[in-house]
């Protein structure tokens, strides 16, 4: 195959030839978007950081909702805003907590919808750390129980899938006992196997008001420079009973993606995080970039690294855009 008898640009030259051999497509129901639950009524507060996203009182979310699905995004993922924290995050588990009212809203008001929850501690611990404390060092085995309560009272709710995002070991096989036990077999397991402790989730801290009070995430999420390490971590998941692997972030962690897609035969999660989104919203803003072309290109790379669901900030407008 040399020029000038193969000559590639003649599957380019329109858009029916381009569409014809197109070899990865995006489509709405491959993305999940990210909900931010708070206190109170009639709430709508756009987050400073993350331009054209907002922290919710319970009430709003049916209308969330209802826009997700007339574009064709059939999943949200819920993080929640206590209005107390401690410091065992007890208003994690807690059976009329913030993320607790906001499933059954959405499952009572929105059935087509299905309701991912985020499984952590750090929106609801007063020193904002992901597990329970032993001084000042995150108590791992202690943290898991606590975990495990918190996907338990989720299941209890209506939750569809539960995500567990803390980095603690040992914490999917301790989730899924739990929800066995209590006859939640169905209910599956999106585990955040592969999360990096990164710069790219500063926005996200702000939105969720989780930022760490002392020191850092270090000690359990993973050192950006390992990839080797991506693979027993998702390995580990997988032995323990995991559905689906996530990396976290994604646009960073494309060659991460790639591997645990080569490895593994489970559905691939990836996680377009809150810097990554800010990015393209400022440099758009400043009339830098053309913010819907930068989109696409950017959830297209996550799709053609090799994940199959894509978290992402954008879902709404990705997904009108795919509609035309």
């Amino acid at each position: 195959m040399v020029f000038p008898e193969y000559r590639p640009r003649r599957m380019r030259q329109n858009e029916n030839f381009r569409a014809m051999i197109r070899e990865t497509r995006l489509a709405p129901e491959q993305l999940v978007y990210p909900l931010f639950v708070m206190p109170g009524k009639g709430k709508k507060e756009e987050v400073p950081s993350m331009p054209g996203v907002f922290r919710l009182s319970v009430d709003q979310l049916k209308q969330e909702a209802k826009d997700c699905l007339e574009v064709g995004v059939r999943s949200v993922i819920l993080f929640g805003l206590p209005e107390k924290k401690d410091a065992v995050g007890s208003g994690a588990h807690a059976k009329n907590g913030i993320v607790q009212q906001a499933i059954k809203e959405l499952k009572n008001t929105a059935p087509d919808i299905m309701v991912i929850t985020d499984v952590c501690l750090c929106e609801y611990t007063d020193h904002g750390h992901c597990g329970c404390l032993a001084g000042k060092e995150v108590d791992n085995d202690a943290t898991l129980e606590l975990l495990a309560k918190t996907a338990l009272s989720h299941a209890q709710a209506g939750a569809d899938m539960v995500a567990p995002s803390d980095m603690m070991d040992g914490r999917v096989s301790e989730i899924r006992s739990t929800l066995d036990e209590n006859d939640f077999h169905n209910v599956p397991i999106m585990s955040y196997a592969v999360k990096y402790a990164s710069a790219f989730y500063g926005p996200f801290r702000d939105a969720a008001d989780c930022a760490p009070q002392f020191g850092d995430r270090c000690s359990y999420q993973m050192d950006p420079a390992n990839s080797r390490e991506a693979l027993r971590e998702a390995t580990l998941d997988v032995d323990e009973g995991a559905d689906i692997l996530m990396v976290k972030p994604a646009v960073a962690y494309l060659d991460i993606i790639s591997r645990l897609r080569d490895e593994f035969d489970l559905p691939i999660a990836a996680y377009h995080v809150s810097g990554e989104y800010a990015m393209i919203k400022a440099a758009a803003a400043r009339g830098w970039i053309d913010e819907q072309r930068v989109m696409a290109e950017t959830l297209l790379s996550i799709r053609r690294a090799g994940a199959d669901i894509i978290l992402t900030y954008f879902a709404k407008d990705m997904a009108r855009m795919l509609r035309g």
